[in-house]
């Protein structure tokens, strides 16, 4: 639990630039302590941006087992978003599993405009 005065706009502005200059190691930090204050205090709006943000930071800095949690139940609550499925798909992949991953990469073709990879033997898709 953090405990801060600063206001909840200006660390996530913070978390935000920690991720575009990509510390993602810092980020996911920050994007963790605003997701868990987030859950606990009304900030007028849900998490799920926030922790979209916390997934890719533990993409980034290889955090690959705790993005895997926080992209499973995103995708449990989505399950019709094809970016959720990308990013899934991606963690698996980079943890070497790869049949874990060919169902959601499939799902992330199909549900948003996002090309299969063609690495590990996957056939990209073609434009009509």
């Amino acid at each position: 639990m953090t405990m801060t005065s600063t206001p909840f706009s200006l660390r996530l502005a913070l978390a935000e630039g920690l991720a575009d200059r990509r510390d993602h190691a810092a980020a996911a930090k920050a994007f963790a302590e605003l997701v868990e204050d987030a859950a606990r205090e009304d900030v007028g709006h849900g998490t799920t941006a926030l922790r979209t943000a916390l997934a890719r930071a533990y993409f980034g800095s290889a955090q690959l087992g705790r993005a895997e949690v926080v992209l499973r139940e995103l995708v449990d609550e989505s399950p019709d978003d094809g970016y959720l499925h990308l990013l899934l798909g991606r963690t698996l992949q980079r943890q070497r599993r790869h049949d874990d991953a060919r169902r959601h990469l499939a799902l992330a073709a199909v549900l948003g405009d996002h090309e299969r990879p063609t690495a590990y033997g996957e056939a990209q898709r073609t434009p009509a």
